[in-house]
């Protein structure tokens, strides 16, 4: 059972998400019977929160209008999920401008915590550790992202300076993958730490129906132009193809019993070992260079079969 003091805080919380709270859904959401609620009503006001209460029928308890609460108040599992979280985007490159930001808000949340919470999260932090490097990314612009994303909730235009050139974008989305950051436009993506200034313009737009910036985005990444392109024809189930094959990657046109798999990429080494690892039968189409690799990889698979190291 919760602790009074995690309950008034808890209590506290719901009122300042704003507009008025019943008794009985304050009661609900606390666990507690409405006698109770009422004594951690009272607790706050000793603690000079003004929460005023609301008569009639749709009545209830709310926070006086223009009550500050105090700038930081983190329970054991909001303080981790908050750190954890800086600590995750720093290692995943989804952060902005550099890494020094995550640093300094990791530090100040630090030092406005209790001393046993800051304790434990410190044993935390030089506790963990991580089995994949830390990816080294550009990352964007504080100012740019924030400028797309509101362009992107309000369906405004924005002017953007990309690749030393002036354009003007109707953003659909803003999608994280795999470490960077992109915008989806109608005609292409663009990664955001490339941008080097945005600004909204006047006017609006409005998105298609039914828009998926983030499938966008894999299919603009799957179709991009690369060196090679690759075609597969692959017997077995969409789902066993994109274990190994994401959207991302690869094209996948469906087909009975065989699918077509389309891959564009700038170098072939990595594919054979990917087919191999699908465990199901296919057919090269394209290129013919293709074929050699996969019978290189197949006979260094047979040698090393058969090799016998004697003790």
């Amino acid at each position: 059972m919760a602790r009074p003091t995690a309950q008034v805080l808890t209590l506290l919380e719901l009122l300042q998400s704003g507009g008025i709270r019943t008794m009985t859904e304050l009661a609900d959401r606390l666990g507690v019977d409405p006698r109770t609620v009422r004594r951690y009503i009272d607790h706050l006001i000793d603690l000079d929160v003004p929460v005023e209460s609301v008569r009639g029928r749709h009545g209830g308890y709310r926070l006086a209008g223009g009550y500050r609460l105090p700038p930081l108040m983190l329970g054991d599992d909001e303080a981790v999920a908050v750190l954890l979280g800086l600590i995750a985007g720093r290692r995943t490159g989804l952060t902005t401008a550099t890494g020094t930001a995550g640093e300094t808000a990791t530090a100040k949340i630090r030092r406005v915590l209790p001393q046993r919470l800051a304790s434990r999260l410190d044993a935390l932090l030089e506790s963990i550790a991580f089995t994949a490097p830390a990816d080294e990314l550009p990352a964007p612009e504080t100012g740019v992202l924030l400028t797309i994303a509101d362009a992107v909730r309000n369906h405004r235009p924005v002017a953007i300076r990309y690749a030393a050139r002036d354009r003007t974008v109707h953003p659909f989305g803003l999608v994280a993958h795999s470490g960077k950051w992109y915008v989806v436009t109608a005609d292409r993506t663009f990664r955001l730490d490339r941008i080097e200034d945005a600004r909204t313009r006047p006017g609006s737009f409005t998105p298609p129906p039914g828009v998926d910036p983030a499938q966008l985005l894999v299919d603009s990444l799957a179709s991009a132009p690369y060196r090679h392109e690759v075609t597969v024809r692959v017997q077995g189930s969409v789902e066993q193809i994109r274990s190994r094959l994401p959207a991302s990657v690869a094209i996948i046109h469906k087909g009975d019993p065989w699918h077509r798999v389309e891959i564009r990429a700038e170098r072939l080494d990595w594919i054979p070992p990917v087919l191999a690892a699908l465990d199901l039968p296919f057919a090269i189409e394209r290129p013919a260079e293709l074929r050699d690799l996969v019978r290189s990889l197949a006979a260094r698979l047979t040698e090393s079969a058969g090799r016998t190291l004697l003790p």
